[in-house]
């Protein structure tokens, strides 16, 4: 079990620092005017999306795995519940970008750099929630 929760925090990690990188990208994106820089970071937005997407699904799936080593224990917990349903709306987020590349990547993008400065704390707030959950699970 303790392998399983390894490999589940390595690419939950890997994955956060996709989620954070990505929008950050993103309001540089929207900050520029320089057509050149436009084009690279379109690039590198669509570069790091696909890198960090099969990292979601490791995390994912070495979770599951860790709900299956001892299901009677984690169904019935509160936090695992409240946890769960942070990691559904990280995928939720992680797709959102990726229509937000999308959209760059196709130069039909009209959210402004202050936007994305705003979206870009969305996963610090749930990362945040998450470790606490499971780390002290409070509930």
């Amino acid at each position: 079990m303790l392998w399983l929760k390894s490999f589940h925090l390595i690419f939950m990690v890997c994955w956060f620092a996709g989620l954070f990188y990505l929008p950050r990208i993103l309001v540089n994106f929207a900050a520029s005017e320089n057509p050149a820089i436009r084009a690279q970071l379109a690039i590198m937005a669509r570069k790091l999306y696909r890198f960090v997407t099969p990292f979601m699904l490791l995390t994912i799936g070495f979770g599951i795995a860790l709900l299956g080593s001892n299901p009677g224990y984690y169904f019935t917990a509160l936090w695992l519940w409240l946890k769960l349903a942070g990691a559904v709306f990280l995928v939720g987020y992680h797709l959102q970008c990726g229509r937000y590349v999308r959209a760059v990547n196709a130069d039909t993008d009209n959210h402004g750099h202050v936007f994305y400065r705003f979206f870009n704390e969305i996963p610090v707030l749930f990362l945040f929630a998450m470790i606490i959950l499971a780390v002290v699970k409070p509930v």
